[in-house]
């Protein structure tokens, strides 16, 4: 077994030769040294987890037995576990022992810096043995061994096409800007009878990413539902439900644990983790393999999830935040209630276009249409925001709810707006920097890390939360931020409005605001 993979089980026809498969294991052990930490200068004598890898990758052969099996490896594991020694040792393999004629063998990265690392562990691994060194000429960015070589390449795609690739190892995919450099590569290989793609990657946050497209496929691939016998799927992560604190969770993600990655240093890092919610998503990233909703995770969930004993507004004063989408995409209404214990109550109100939702579900993954069901999300009809049905809805609401202000963006006010503020409702221009997002953005914050944000527990709302990230400025103002954040927030950046209103009701110590029309803040 791989990981929860058995090659033997999705074999077909293809056979396993051990021989292949220990030619390819002694040639790490026989001919490469590690040339970094504790065990540099030592012989590379693979663990049993990188030995069932290499045999299976070269052991393994298409029926007639001449062939390898695998054409592409995708090997997803968190740093510290040796993945640039194994993919320079795989590198070097394919330039001196597969017997590829005119081999070229191309280490790629989103940068040229991220790319050279591999290239230049496996330089330092020709320097350190003779026999490799006397039949090959390295260079700064090249290894040549007669008319085969390996060299580095990075991102920028448009300037490799010609090229007659035998063997590409992808450093860090996840990193990769767009899919043009996977594509471009990926292309290059027709020409060869037997070429191999590995893809060697900690866990990153874009699901929309190339890298989580091929992660993708590689869960199904190792999970039975997609057959594919020429694709070795290896990853290594913890469950999403795994304690991150746990060190038997550090030890199911991380097979190199005691070996390239002590205890005691994810024993600090956890801790670290634990304290600081914006290092969480790090921490399980790079030491975990998790997948995360955003580079650095913003509100703890696990604090979020803590807030109980919501309080339906009744006739309560409260103030809303409205975030109006562009065109396709999701509007979010929330309104935000103070109660006299110091909690906030909100409520949230969503809309997105029937067609979109559709389209977002079957691209993102994301329960759309079950929340619609369950009338958590409101649809409106087509593929484009319908302003009058939202407004008609919001008319309805403010009947039912007794609201004092809603804020909205003053760089999208629409003709919605001013039609709600001629049916009497108290509209507030909202701009979106810092100066008027920071305080009540850090007020958010700390209503949750306190337990005093309640939200009724609305999975949509709990989705959102999950999602943000936010930016700041040398100041230490901070604001969520949709640009860096990979799935809808506008929930929560309503959320950040109403409260900065009803905050500043509080500090004003009104309750009702007698002043109709439009409101600059």
């Amino acid at each position: 077994m791989i990981a929860g993979y058995d090659p033997k089980e999705t074999a077909g026809d293809c056979i396993f030769k051990q021989e292949d498969a220990d030619r390819a294991i002694g040639f790490f052990r026989d001919c490469l040294t590690h040339v970094k930490g504790e065990l540099s200068g030592q012989a590379f004598t693979l663990e049993k987890w990188q030995e069932d890898i290499i045999g299976a990758m070269f052991g393994w052969k298409t029926p007639d037995g001449k062939l390898r099996r695998y054409k592409t490896m995708y090997v997803e594991i968190p740093r510290k576990n040796g993945k640039s020694t194994l993919s320079a040792g795989i590198a070097l393999y394919m330039l001196f022992a597969d017997g590829e004629a005119g081999a070229e063998i191309y280490s790629c990265a989103a940068e040229r810096e991220q790319a050279s690392i591999v290239f230049d562990v496996a330089a330092q691994m020709v320097a350190n043995e003779p026999i490799l060194r006397s039949n090959s000429k390295t260079f700064r960015k090249a290894i040549a061994k007669g008319a085969s070589s390996y060299k580095v390449l990075s991102a920028d795609a448009y300037t490799k096409h010609g090229l007659n690739a035998s063997c590409i190892i992808f450093d860090e995919l996840h990193a990769q800007p767009n899919r043009d450099l996977w594509d471009v590569m990926a292309t290059s290989t027709g020409a060869r009878t037997q070429p191999l793609t590995v893809a060697i990657t900690t866990a990153g946050y874009d699901k929309n990413s190339i890298c989580y497209e091929v992660r993708d496929y590689a869960q199904k691939v190792r999970d039975g539902i997609i057959k594919d016998e020429s694709f070795l799927p290896v990853i290594y992560s913890a469950d999403l439900k795994d304690d991150f604190k746990c060190p038997k969770t550090w030890a199911k993600a991380n097979p190199c644990l005691g070996v390239s990655i002590r205890q005691d240093y994810l024993e600090r890092e956890a801790m670290k983790a634990a304290e600081l919610p914006s290092y969480e998503n790090t921490f399980r990233r790079l030491h975990l393999n998790q997948w995360t909703e955003q580079d650095i995770r913003w509100l703890p969930m696990d604090r979020w999830d803590e807030a109980e004993g919501f309080k339906e507004f009744e006739n309560r004063p409260c103030y809303a935040g409205l975030d109006l989408a562009s065109t396709t995409d999701i509007t979010a209404l929330v309104l935000v209630c103070p109660d006299e214990d110091g909690c906030f109550d909100v409520k949230p109100f969503f809309w997105i276009p029937s067609e979109n939702a559709i389209r977002r579900e079957r691209k993102d993954k994301v329960p759309y249409t079950t929340w619609i069901k369950q009338d958590y999300i409101k649809v409106t009809e087509g593929d484009v925001v319908d302003y009058d049905q939202i407004r008609i809805d919001i008319l309805e609401i403010s009947e039912k709810y007794n609201i004092k202000e809603i804020a909205v963006d003053r760089w999208n006010a629409t003709q919605i707006v001013t039609q709600l503020d001629g049916e009497g409702l108290n509209m507030v221009m909202f701009g979106q920097g810092y100066r008027s997002m920071s305080a009540p953005s850090k007020h958010l914050e700390a209503l949750v890390m306190s337990r005093k944000l309640r939200h009724g527990d609305n999975p949509v709302m709990n989705w959102m939360a999950s999602n943000v990230s936010i930016e700041s400025d040398p100041a230490a103002n901070i604001k969520p931020s949709k640009r860096k954040s990979t799935e809808k927030i506008d929930g929560i950046v309503a959320t950040v409005m109403g409260l900065a209103r009803a905050g500043a009701a509080l500090e004003d110590g009104q309750s009702v605001y007698e002043d109709k029309g439009f409101t600059i803040i």
